[in-house]
């Protein structure tokens, strides 16, 4: 029986994939369906997508799919016949095509069985998360963007939020999908009457949250079909406006698709316009912020002084250095971090 999991490490698979002379393609999908046994499902998926020689993350649960991966071009195809036949759930399946895309989102083939394949939070049994709301395709969204009683709401975290957008968007200020569920739900209570518009990256989050949004007593439920990627992919092949602005963030090593040249965030250092992610080159902190291209050669792409001090100590020193401290949320959050004029301080 082969080994149904990566054992080489990430440094060399990183490596391998950076040295291949074939592009690759980025997709993501997702579905909501009933899996029996889903470490069964898992292991047999394992072995076909070793097959094809596929990368990413793939997240099984009893409640269905999650996956964001990429494929050698020459095998998308071959992939979306896979992915069409291992289930009749799965048959004609919509698959998220990445649109900014160079092919080196994944390096490893990561397929784990979860609870959730989106941590929600939900407790309610009586919740149905098949019971959504309507899908709006690009043509349909333009036109609710136009809706004086639509409201647009963005299931997304708020550092996704900060780069890109829909016009006009209300933005649900968390770090996690869990949280906002019911805090959307508290946001809107007053305006039920209205046309209620979920909408994420690539729709799965938002999908389940008109979901919940019904099971709390609205009645006009919808959600973007796709999310921004599918919104955007459309927008542009039919050559309808783009009403999303700015970057969709995205959960690989891109960490950004740019769908306009609108640039709507800052630096979160020196406050200049910029909207590229990155993490911290501190091994010992890797904080996600946004840093501009004058921040990250002044402190060698860390967050700040004191991380650029100790990544250039012996390997020994850091981990002394480290013992013992408190782990932190690993993502920028004006409301928990030392700030200077509403940014990072990176003299702190």
């Amino acid at each position: 029986m082969p080994v149904l999991h990566n054992q080489v490490s990430n440094k060399v698979l990183k490596e391998r994939m950076l040295a291949e002379t074939e592009p690759r393609t980025t997709i993501s999908f997702y579905k909501y369906f009933t899996i029996a046994d889903p470490q069964e499902f898992r292991d047999r998926l394992y072995k076909l997508f070793l097959e094809l020689q596929v990368f990413g993350r793939v997240y099984i649960a009893k409640e269905g799919i999650n996956a964001q991966i990429s494929v050698p071009s020459s095998k998308v195809e071959a992939l979306r016949a896979l992915i069409y036949s291992i289930s009749p759930e799965l048959d004609n399946l919509r698959l998220n095509i990445a649109l900014d895309d160079d092919g080196k989102s994944f390096w490893v083939l990561r397929m784990k069985v979860r609870d959730r394949v989106v941590a929600d939070g939900i407790t309610d049994e009586s919740f149905n998360p098949s019971n959504t709301g309507q899908y709006l395709k690009a043509e349909q969204v333009n036109q609710m963007l136009d809706d004086p009683d639509a409201i647009f709401v963005d299931m997304r975290n708020h550092y996704e939020y900060e780069v890109g957008h829909f016009e006009q968007a209300v933005e649900v200020p968390s770090d996690t999908f869990r949280e906002q569920l019911p805090m959307a739900v508290d946001m809107l209570r007053d305006q039920k009457d209205k046309k209620i518009v979920m909408y994420c990256t690539g729709g799965i989050r938002c999908e389940k949250a008109s979901a919940y949004m019904l099971h709390n007593g609205f009645d006009n439920v919808y959600h973007v079909e796709g999310g921004v990627i599918e919104y955007a992919r459309k927008a542009k092949e039919q050559g309808l406006p783009l009403r999303f602005k700015g970057k969709n963030f995205v959960f690989d090593n891109r960490m950004g698709e740019r769908i306009t040249e609108d640039v709507l965030a800052h630096c979160h250092q020196c406050g200049s316009e910029c909207d590229t992610h990155t993490n911290c080159k501190n091994d010992g902190c890797h904080l996600l912020f946004i840093q501009c291209p004058t921040c990250a050669e002044k402190y060698e792409g860390c967050c700040s002084v004191a991380c650029q001090e100790e990544s250039k100590l012996t390997e020994e020193e850091q981990r002394s250095r480290r013992a013992g401290r408190e782990v932190s949320n690993k993502i920028f959050n004006k409301s928990r971090h030392r700030l200077s004029a509403g940014f990072i301080n990176p003299e702190k």
